[in-house]
């Protein structure tokens, strides 16, 4: 539709008509200016405000003027009214905005070249449009200090007090581990009483990462430790890439969100010279064949002796585990004993491929790619390893990865494709939209369904990206009839599932099995809203529902593949053959599953603290 009108007449029902900058546009009942403008594509700069999530009016950069009011407003927090005259680009608005920007850095650090986020920071961007090329101001510098923990590092002194993170932390997904403390110059952002984020209930999710307009949360860096192993002649690098990369990295360097940028990503990891380059996808169909017969297990259990932990709960998601873990620590026996598909894969590298080449499994360091902060705090997790050796090495997200490759100087955007190396580097369809949420269930009962059956699933009803809200609560219910012989006891019995993402979505799924209001079978949580495609280690983008394409890209990718059934895997049946014999057998047990851990939940140790 087309908002922009050039005469002064009356609004549609549901609209108001004001006039920006000489322009007649219909905005909707409701909207505020900001919102409004941006949909009539005039700019308006922000930087506390963040669509959808916060709206705080306290960075003062959306300041306009609006015929009849005494002073300038914040855009982001007036709505609109019929017959409403705003200026957006005067003398005394670009004033405005330039001091107050001015007052930003003049206690924000002045390490711009050495920062992580130079050339994506927002501050340093919006100083650069307001034309700011020298500081007037000196304004007392906190001192600050850094957080580091496994997944997320905290630099105080950088942080500009926009809150955006509070609101992703308490609102978004419901943790409640970030808030303001203190008041006026001493104001913190942070936990409570000054503890660490290794010390709290935070689930390591990445989320308040990814909104931080500077680099006041930023990922744990873990750049130098895997240029280290690549630049080591006597260590073996294996790389392997998660499926939600492959459709998000092309967006650092210029390519829209949703493009699957699969042979590209493969060439430049060669080019960085990483000594084999797999695909998570094959773990993840892995994955699939344990998850899978996990669930056949237990449901066998309960329709023969009623005697299963139920529902089965999938265990891709670290963010979603630890959550769990402090939450919900009654439903620990619910979740899949499987690891991660990444982990699986490091447990694989390091035995089979190992035992292939010949070769002392402590020669070998395994990379993850991962669009995820929490993957960097699970390959720490204590159990997270096989006769002393670490599944994983080290996790670098979708950015760190492309930093990396600008740092090797490779023009990204012009690579020739080419294929990830055997045997680890073979996947289906099925493992691909892993990174979307619903798409682990969808891969599963893929599976499930012909090894019960010997038929395909139809999959017209099990589609698990939402049209429009991320965290939205799937549900399906999938009846296995005309079963296999070998399979007859499921004969009749009609699986229901649920699919579900963010923790606000996971809390309202447990309290509803809490409440014995949901008699699920199976369910999948992701931790990120809309799952994987929007982790916190997943390029910053501007582009509204840019999780939508990237999700949509995956099912792309799946669409066009032959093989589309985990079970497919030829590579996967090989490593049974050879290796595993089966799925559940004491050897894969002991690779690639685990177990997990009750932990406090953080308000109730404080508590008990002031008790």
């Amino acid at each position: 539709m087309d908002k922009t009108i050039r005469t002064n007449g009356k609004a549609k029902p549901g609209f108001v008509r004001l006039n920006i900058n000489g322009k007649y546009i219909d905005a909707r009942e409701g909207q505020t200016i900001l919102q409004a403008a941006q949909d009539s594509n005039i700019y308006i700069p922000s930087l506390c405000y963040l669509e959808g999530v916060h709206q705080f009016g306290g960075c003062r950069m959306c300041m306009v003027e609006v015929e009849g009011q005494k002073t300038l407003v914040a855009s982001c927090m007036v709505k609109v009214k019929d017959g409403m005259t705003v200026k957006t680009n005067t003398a005394k608005v670009r004033q405005a905005r330039k001091i107050n920007c001015e007052l930003l850095l003049s206690d924000h650090p002045q390490d711009c070249l050495s920062c992580e986020r130079s050339g994506q920071c927002e501050l340093q961007t919006l100083a650069r449009t307001l034309g700011i090329t020298s500081l007037r101001f000196q304004g007392e510098m906190s001192p600050g200090s850094r957080d580091i923990s496994p997944a997320i590092t905290r630099d105080t002194s950088k942080c500009i007090q926009c809150r955006r993170c509070v609101s992703v932390c308490n609102q978004v997904q419901g943790i409640g581990v970030l808030n303001a403390q203190n008041r006026g110059f001493s104001t913190v952002i942070g936990p409570a009483l000054g503890q660490s984020i290794s010390e709290v209930d935070c689930t390591n999710c990445g989320q308040c990462v990814a909104a931080c307009p500077v680099n006041a949360l930023s990922e744990t860096n873990g750049i130098q430790k895997v240029w280290d192993a690549i630049n080591d002649p006597y260590i073996r690098t294996v790389v392997q890439v998660a499926p939600a990369v492959r459709v998000a990295i092309g967006e650092e360097f210029g390519l829209p969100p949703g493009e699957a940028v699969t042979g590209k990503l493969a060439t430049a990891l060669k080019e960085m010279m990483f000594d084999d380059i797999f695909d998570t996808n094959f773990a993840a169909d892995l994955t699939i064949m344990e998850e899978g017969s996990e669930f056949l297990e237990r449901a066998g259990a309960a329709l023969k002796s009623g005697k299963a932990v139920l529902p089965l709960i999938t265990s891709c998601s670290p963010g979603w585990i630890k959550y769990l873990e402090h939450h919900y620590p009654d439903k620990i026996a619910n979740l899949s004993s499987c690891k991660s598909p990444h982990m699986m894969m490091g447990a694989v590298i390091k035995s089979y491929y190992a035992n292939k080449l010949g070769m002392d499994p402590k020669k070998i360091f395994v990379v993850s790619v991962m669009p995820c902060t929490a993957k960097k705090f699970e390959i720490d997790r204590p159990e997270m390893e096989n006769d002393g050796l670490r599944n994983v090495d080290a996790v670098i997200t979708t950015r760190e990865l492309a930093r990396m490759i600008r740092e090797a100087g490779i023009d990204f955007e012009n690579l020739q494709p080419s294929d990830f190396d055997q045997p680890l580097g073979i996947s289906t369809g099925a493992a691909d939209i892993f990174g979307v949420t619903g798409g682990v269930m969808e891969a599963a009962l893929r599976t499930v369904y012909e090894l019960v059956t010997g038929r395909e699933l139809p999959l017209s009803e099990l589609k698990a990206v939402p049209d429009s809200e991320r965290t939205l609560t799937k549900r399906a219910e999938v009846t296995f009839e005309n079963c296999l012989p070998s399979y007859a006891f499921m004969e009749g019995f009609t699986a229901k599932v649920a699919v579900t993402s963010g923790f606000q979505g996971a809390k309202a799924l447990l309290d509803e099995i809490g409440r014995g209001a949901g008699d699920y079978h199976f369910i999948e949580v992701m931790g990120c809203p809309g799952g994987c495609v929007t982790g916190g280690g997943q390029p910053r983008t501007a582009v509204q529902n840019a999780w939508a394409s990237r999700a949509q890209g995956l099912y792309n990718v799946d669409q066009a593949k032959k093989l589309r059934k985990s079970h497919t895997n030829p590579a996967v049946q090989k490593l049974y053959s050879e290796f595993l014999l089966e799925p559940l057998s004491q050897k894969s047990h002991e690779l690639l599953h685990t177990a997990y851990t009750k932990r406090g939940v953080y308000n109730e140790l404080l508590k008990k603290g002031a008790d």
